[in-house]
């Protein structure tokens, strides 16, 4: 059997919506600088794209550079908690030796497991291309899928009685860990500023001051969680 080659795209994004995805992994690495950042780009595509694909039900791989200078956000879609053991064993320690040879002293930091649990958006036939990706991370007081729902739920339900949403918004995905404990909402923005325009208008976030985002912001459980804002730096995938 042959291998399969890897195909390296700068400044893509995963399709959210990819069938067959049973697990996404998300985690977050520490670099310092912009520089850094850049860096850890390049040696994560030369580490990938040097390879053949590692066939072991990983579907893509994306990384993304946070606008703080400092993170790099790691989304990967797997077919199965299996597969990313699989290649756990099999495959990440070269790749990661060799990213590390080259940007010594990365920090990587929370590796989280998650399933798409709700999407919205884009509308059916919008043209606009995403700009940047804000990332939602929401942690609750100890496991519970159930309450972890409810909360996206009442989010949507805030969505979609809200007068006044922000223009720049194009699509939001809701993921729910697989422990009970966060959720992580991958939201597609038009641009930075655009998202930042939209939290300087709103009462509390993007949202306008109504009850049902007060329903939101006051959800039982909910303990604390963070925003960060990104730009696409590259996805790999199995070459077609």
């Amino acid at each position: 059997m042959s291998a399969t080659p890897t195909d390296v795209k700068f400044d893509a994004l995963p399709d959210l919506r990819r069938p067959g995805v049973g697990v996404v992994k998300s985690s977050v690495w520490r670099m310092g600088t912009p520089e850094r950042q850049r860096a850890a780009v390049e040696a994560i595509a030369e580490a990938w794209g040097s390879r053949d694909w590692p066939d072991v039900g990983l579907l893509s791989y994306s990384v993304y550079t946070g606008t703080d200078g400092d993170a790099l956000l790691h989304y990967s879609q797997w077919e199965s908690e299996a597969a990313y053991q699989d290649f756990f064993r099999r495959f990440r320690d070269g790749r990661n030796a060799e990213i590390d040879a080259a940007v010594p002293g990365i920090e990587r930091v929370g590796l989280h497991s998650y399933e798409l649990y709700r999407s919205g958006g884009p509308r059916p036939g919008d043209p606009r291309t995403p700009g940047c990706i804000v990332i939602v991370d929401v942690e609750f007081e100890g496991p519970d899928p159930e309450r972890q729902r409810a909360w996206v739920d009442a989010v949507f339900e805030a969505l979609d009685t809200d007068p006044d949403l922000p223009p720049g918004g194009i699509s939001a995905h809701f993921h729910a860990s697989l422990d009970g404990t966060r959720v992580l909402n991958y939201a597609e923005w038009e641009s930075e500023r655009a998202h930042i325009d939209a939290l300087a208008a709103g009462s509390d976030g993007v949202g306008s001051k109504t009850p049902q985002w007060a329903r939101v912001h006051d959800h039982p459980g909910v303990t604390g969680g963070g925003v960060t804002r990104y730009l696409p730096a590259l996805t790999v995938t199995p070459a077609s």
